[in-house]
């Protein structure tokens, strides 16, 4: 008589976070490599093995809803992960992975940045001699198909400030233009990405500003603040605040609205404010502040029909005023202009009562109000003034 195999006798062992780690590198390996032209059912299993390993990744770094994080199978993990090229098989393999293991990948990329091992951060040791997958990631604004998931990743890598000064100084010029395309998710999302990149890490971003101030501002200036393409695009959507549908895009459900265009004005000018208002970058706020061409760009958006864009433009605009050395150009053009200003800014309030916002019009009110002819006269200037109506 036979004897009865014993239940789980040989029941294999369980996998460790490294044996996740290679197992991923392996199933990666074979996508990279064409999968050694397996077609169909073969290939199908293998996906299907690469989601779930994927799915075991994320478990071990984020917990599941029974069990938190182990610290000690992270750490086994994120060495494993970074050792060889999983990174990078990772990221030029994305296209080829469904909706599901693109979103597993980019949660398991952004946990993995903020891994430390032995107190280093590993994710940044990696990155700083793979540089070029950043190359890889900021192109992925060029495919709408895998843009958000490239920049997703994107974003995770340059909360490591030496990763964001490279793309900084090697790729920031493109988000002026990513940030006008057409597909508005695609567009929102640089814009982010755009924003992320200028505010993260303030010295890397000062120094950056201080180095390329000339050609910075200009983009700025050209295809934000005074973009055709934007001002365009918000005037031919007016119609929706009724809620009319006139206008497509890929947004959440396919449409543009009102709110999302006026939105996306109203970022730029407060990136601005932003940039110009942090402490790091006061040597770029008395630069940009001294220029006319900066004025005249900023009292025309105070003209602007949306409220929210008109706000934003003020909080700039109070660092003209609020400027002790005035050029003489700029002292020329708000006394020009004085009379419209003050009545601009007599009925200029906000929906909500706001103390500092009252008190910030009170004062540039009182500095343009307190400017007159004599000063041009003494100042011997003859600039050109620009128009508030």
């Amino acid at each position: 008589m036979v004897p009865k195999p014993v239940k789980g006798l040989f029941k294999s062992k369980p996998k460790t976070p490294a044996d996740v780690a290679r197992q991923t590198r392996d199933l990666l390996g074979y996508l990279d490599s064409g999968g050694n032209g397996d077609r169909g059912a073969k290939r199908e299993e293998k996906m299907a093995e690469l989601g779930k390993v994927l799915r075991e990744m994320k478990t071990i770094l984020y917990g599941s809803g029974e069990a938190e994080p182990v610290p000690e199978a992270c750490s086994q993990l994120t060495q494993e992960f970074f050792k060889a090229n999983t990174f990078r098989l990772l990221v030029t393999n994305l296209p080829k992975l469904d909706l599901e293991a693109r979103k597993d990948a980019t949660q398991v990329v952004a946990n993995l940045q903020r891994q430390q091992v032995q107190s280093r951060l590993i994710a940044c040791d990696y990155l700083e001699a793979n540089l070029d997958l950043m190359d890889i990631l900021v192109s992925g604004y060029d495919n709408s198909d895998i843009a958000l998931h490239y920049s997703s990743m994107l974003r995770d890598c340059i909360r490591h400030q030496s990763i964001a000064k490279y793309v900084l100084e090697n790729h920031l010029r493109k988000f002026f233009d990513y940030i006008q395309f057409p597909n508005f998710e695609v567009s929102s999302d640089a814009a982010v990405t755009f924003k992320e990149l200028l505010t993260r890490h303030k010295s890397t971003v000062a120094e950056f500003l201080s180095k390329n101030y000339e050609w910075f501002f200009e983009e700025f200036n050209k295809k934000l603040l005074e973009s055709t393409n934007y001002i365009t695009r918000r005037q031919s959507i007016k119609e929706l605040a009724t809620g009319k549908v006139i206008g497509y895009g890929r947004t959440h459900d396919g449409l543009y609205y009102q709110g999302e265009v006026d939105q996306l004005g109203r970022s730029s000018v407060q990136l601005l404010g932003d940039i110009l208002l942090d402490r790091s970058n006061s040597g770029v706020m008395v630069r940009y502040v001294s220029s006319k061409d900066n004025l005249r760009i900023l009292m025309n958006l105070l003209r602007e029909s949306s409220k929210s864009i008109q706000i934003e433009a003020f909080h700039v605009f109070k660092l003209f005023a609020a400027n002790q050395q005035k050029p003489p150009e700029i002292v020329s053009i708000l006394v020009a202009n004085q009379s419209k200003l003050l009545r601009l800014f007599s009925n200029f309030k906000l929906d909500k009562e706001d103390e500092q916002f009252e008190a910030d019009k009170a004062q540039v009110v009182r500095e343009i109000a307190s400017l007159n002819q004599e000063v041009i006269s003494n100042s011997g200037s003859n600039g050109s003034p620009a128009s508030v109506a």
